[in-house]
């Protein structure tokens, strides 16, 4: 099978450049888009690890639409360049702008506490856990309980029970059998679990589902028509799409399972499907002031001054040891002084981001299909394409 890239071009303007303010210029620093670093980053798929991926950067400072590889291994169709993909968690973005939405309408308070809304979530002992400590990862609930935990060969395991699913409440009473992660509010982890409670959050202040608000508050106002939130037990991932794989090994060889369908059921926490547009679409309003009130928009923009309880995300640069997420978002500061904010996502057969500069000069989207079920094997394609988009100098170019 012939890997594929496809290409666009990437532009930049010159008077745009000079109309910056030496403070914007001096923040920004951002290096010329160079097309040719950015294919050669997803080149040579499809291959073992990867079959196909996506890439769209927009802005004034260079513009790009690319893929590579294969939509569908069987009959070697390319990547759709406006398909759908799982998005992971990306959601926590959606469920974020939600929960400020809703703080700016003062029905929420982002101070006040889980057990205030929800009185018989958490266990009747559990410490105190605000809202904002559920939206910037500092709650300290426990990072996972038993459900959903592959027994032998993870690969396996999920081709067989890729339709399981599980209820919201099922999941954060499964989490509460194991202890807390730390005091709230006096470290940082990234846990799903916060965001499953934000959208159990959502729905019990607005007596609607999470799915219509975000339809309602989200997508709708922004025509976001590429952007589903389907029920847990609809495996659809609808329109064009790429083929999400994972390889099981059977008799010595590995095979590739199509699990392009699967349940959705992380829900508020990682089952929206989307697409690069939306995306790109979605983190300009928010940038911009539009979808989240400016009363509020300080918060996906505040990263807690705590430390981050361990190396496994918040590694790089300056944030190294510290805390790096803030509401729905994260920062990342790169070797160069770039510094961007997005947010990535992961479901089996797909791997997802979305990043931008603060001032919007430059926005990336990427989309993989990773065939190794979440086990990081993907990781060097997406460390060069970041740095291929806003750090090439880290490429020894």
């Amino acid at each position: 099978m012939a890997a594929s890239v496809a290409v666009g071009t990437a532009t930049a303007s010159a008077a745009q450049t000079s109309a910056r303010t030496p403070v914007e210029a001096k923040r920004q620093q951002l290096p010329p888009l160079d097309p040719a670093l950015v294919k050669a980053a997803i080149a040579g798929l499809p291959n073992a690890t990867v079959t196909g991926a996506l890439v769209k950067i927009s802005g004034p400072a260079g513009r790009f639409s690319g893929t590579s590889g294969v939509g569908d291994v069987r009959t070697g169709a390319p990547v759709p360049l406006d398909g759908r993909f799982r998005a992971g968690s990306i959601s926590k973005v959606f469920t974020a702008v939600v929960v400020l939405q809703l703080a700016a309408e003062h029905r929420i308070d982002l101070d006040q506490s889980v057990q205030h809304y929800m009185p018989h979530l958490l266990p009747a002992e559990y410490p105190r856990v605000t809202v904002r400590q559920l939206l910037d990862h500092t709650s300290g609930l426990p990072t996972s309980g038993h459900l959903g935990d592959s027994q032998g060969d993870p690969n396996r395991w999920f081709v067989d029970h890729r339709f399981d699913s599980w209820t919201p409440k099922q999941i954060v009473a499964d989490a509460m059998t194991t202890p807390k992660d730390f005091a709230p509010g006096t470290s940082q982890r990234y846990n799903g679990l916060n965001y499953y409670v934000a959208g159990l959050l959502i729905e019990k202040v607005t007596g609607r589902s999470y799915a219509h608000e975000v339809q309602q508050r989200v997508l709708k106002p922004l025509n976001l028509r590429s952007t589903f939130v389907l029920d847990r037990r609809d495996p659809r991932l609808p329109g064009p799409h790429p083929h999400g794989y994972v390889a099981v090994t059977e008799n010595g060889k590995a095979v590739l399972h199509d699990v392009s369908e699967q349940s959705p059921y992380p829900w508020a926490e990682g089952g929206v499907i989307s697409s690069a547009d939306d995306l790109t679409s979605l983190i300009r309003a928010i940038f911009q002031g539009r979808v989240v009130p400016r009363s509020m928009l300080g918060a996906m923009f505040a990263v807690p001054n705590v430390k981050y309880a361990d190396d496994s995300h918040c590694n790089m640069g300056s944030d190294t040891g510290h805390a790096c997420f803030s509401a729905g978002l994260m920062r990342v500061t790169l070797p160069n002084g770039v510094t961007v904010w997005g947010k990535t996502g992961a479901r089996p057969g797909y791997t997802s981001g979305v990043f931008a500069t603060r001032d919007l000069r430059r926005v990336s989207v990427y989309e993989l299909n990773p065939t190794g079920n979440k086990d990081g094997s993907e990781s060097p394609y997406v460390m060069r394409l970041a740095a291929a988009v806003f750090a090439p100098d880290l490429l020894g170019h």
